[in-house]
């Protein structure tokens, strides 16, 4: 199973990177696999990520903005998603990891 963070490198935004360090920060101290995927240095990965949001969770007006996660090729969330789910202890399940890492969720 694949966590797949998509990010951009070249943002202005400080919220927006402080929001992409904060999810690098987290799986990195809890030793989950995951993978930086840079939307500004691939037209082709910044394609799929727009296409492969559900259509519910699109903003109303723009393009979704980084970071968002997804499992292997499932969408789990953007950053308010994940910060909900820190919040309530439940990260493993909000990115699909399997039962014998979730029982670690509640170690945490």
């Amino acid at each position: 199973m694949v966590i797949r963070v998509f990010v951009a490198s070249s943002s202005c935004s400080v919220a927006l990177k402080k929001r992409q360090q904060d999810i690098v920060r987290f799986l990195e101290a809890n030793k989950i696999d995951f993978e930086e995927v840079d939307i500004t240095m691939s037209e082709e990965k910044r394609r799929w990520m727009y296409k492969n949001i559900p259509q519910d969770k699109l903003p109303a007006q723009g393009n979704p903005l980084p970071p968002q996660i997804f499992s292997n090729d499932e969408y789990c969330g953007d950053y308010d998603s994940f910060f909900e789910s820190k919040e309530s202890n439940t990260v493993f399940t909000f990115l699909r990891l399997k039962t014998n890492l979730a029982s670690q969720e509640s170690e945490l």
